[in-house]
């Protein structure tokens, strides 16, 4: 996997990221969700390196980056602080503008990227998502069911990490091999990274901490945000897997219209690991999107 590319290990923010960088032209940001890698791009990254320098990173507390300590409540893992991580990164690759595509928690860290720093990013794709707000407030019995662990890993500490941590390479194999394609839509190198990175010390406890800042004070960013009227200005794309949770349960493109000027978007015909269910089609669409100026 990501022949051609450079793996790197980058201060930023007083974490380390890891992150893989390959081609060349235009930068493009590409962000994973949970409870994976960058590798989850395995199977676009080397065509989009033909016509973009992709940077594939690891969120702090997942894969081979850092795992800082949470602190008070969660603060070191909201999205705003991830975000900094981010424009760190890029700017340390020499990147002062970029392109943004990002998956699942990713993408809300790409969407408080958008609106706190509109001016970095051309453009951005957001996978799987709607606003993480809107998700939390229109929660019904079927969102529930589906997204459990939403609700799971936001219990006080240390419950839900000493349940991960007894059998981490089992949560990986529940999370994702009951949703829709199961695990027989990943390969089997890119699975064996997310068992091995799962089982790294301190990831259960930095997985926490993501969906507890995300369940408490990025609710309050993005509370503040709305009261402002604050939306996404840069042209945003949404997709989403026709056969996922999200767009069963939330009217997706009408909720990001209300939360972005320039939007479009459409479902996809697969479930809610988009990359690695339906690359070609995710490929054509970010070769379309991200090739116009």
């Amino acid at each position: 996997m990501f022949e051609g590319f450079t793996a790197k290990d980058v201060p930023v923010n007083g974490t380390v990221l890891r992150c893989r960088v390959g081609g060349s032209g235009p930068a493009l940001l590409l962000l994973h969700g949970h409870p994976q890698t960058h590798v989850m791009w395995h199977r676009v990254a080397p065509a989009l390196a033909e016509r973009f320098t992709v940077v594939c990173a690891d969120l702090r507390g997942y894969g081979d980056s850092a795992r800082p300590d949470a602190g008070p409540e969660s603060h070191a893992y909201s999205k705003r602080t991830m975000v900094a991580d981010m424009l760190e990164l890029m700017s340390a690759l020499g990147f002062a503008q970029f392109r943004i595509a990002a998956h699942d928690r990713g993408a809300r860290v790409a969407h408080r990227l958008l609106l706190d720093h509109p001016g970095r990013v051309l453009r951005a794709m957001l996978l799987d998502i709607a606003p993480t707000l809107d998700m939390y407030e229109q929660t019904g019995e079927a969102f529930a069911r589906a997204y459990w662990h939403w609700f799971f890993l936001i219990q006080p500490a240390p419950l839900p990490e000493r349940l991960i941590e007894a059998d981490p390479c089992a949560y990986i194999r529940d999370v994702m091999g009951r949703r829709h394609a199961g695990l027989g839509a990943f390969a089997p190198e890119a699975l064996q990274e997310y068992l091995r990175c799962i089982a790294i010390p301190g990831t259960a406890a930095s997985i926490c901490a993501d969906y507890r800042a995300s369940a408490g004070i990025d609710l309050e960013h993005d509370r503040a945000d709305r009261a402002k009227g604050q939306k996404v200005t840069v042209p945003l794309r949404v997709l989403w897997g026709a056969e996922g949770a999200v767009g069963r349960c939330f009217p997706v493109l009408d909720l990001w219209r209300k939360a972005a000027v320039h939007v479009t978007g459409k479902a996809l015909d697969c479930g809610h690991y988009i990359a690695e269910e339906q690359p070609a089609d995710l490929l054509e669409e970010m070769l379309d999107f991200f090739a116009t100026r």
